[in-house]
């Protein structure tokens, strides 16, 4: 039982360390993590080192990821020949639904899954939609916890990102 207690204690504190470190101003690693995709292909978060990566944390059954699906994809259409990479993770969700909202909303993003919500418990998610926007050189530079609406509020963080600035929402 201890043992059990204590590795709570770990996982817990290691999840509060990206947001700890952001708060400071710190541009903490992304976790080393390779995932699956709805394809059945592993990817791994290291491999798109040399990007700026958008990764966004979503769930079908989530109302506020339904309003910003159009925003990402936009962003995606409007950034990707920058070099710019959106990539969404499907979290504690089940995979049909999933599927439908992909196809309902017309991403063309790839999304991979986090069927038990490790990956976003690793990052430090605090709910849905939530955000993280990671350097070319594989830095967390900010997040947005929560919903953010305005089009142009996710260009001003793109074009921070570009730039290897810290994302403040």
């Amino acid at each position: 039982m201890l043992g059990v207690l204590a590795w709570a204690v770990v996982h817990h504190q290691r999840s509060l360390e990206i947001g700890e470190a952001l708060a400071r101003g710190d541009t903490p690693l992304v976790p080393a993590v390779t995932l699956v995709d709805f394809d059945g292909r592993s990817v791994s978060l290291s491999d798109l080192r040399g990007h700026p990566v958008i990764v966004n944390f979503w769930a079908s059954w989530c109302v506020p990821c339904r309003e910003e699906a159009p925003l990402l994809e936009g962003i995606w259409t409007e950034y990707r020949a920058k070099g710019v990479i959106v990539l969404g993770i499907d979290t504690q969700d089940l995979a049909s639904p999933a599927r439908r909202f992909l196809t309902q909303f017309g991403i063309t993003y790839r999304n991979l899954r986090d069927p038990d919500g490790d990956v976003g418990r690793l990052f430090g998610t605090t709910g849905v939609p939530e955000t993280f926007f990671v350097g070319a050189d594989g830095r967390i530079r900010g997040r947005f916890p929560g919903e953010q609406r305005g089009p142009s509020v996710w260009r001003e963080a793109v074009e921070g990102l570009i730039a290897g600035r810290v994302i403040v929402p």
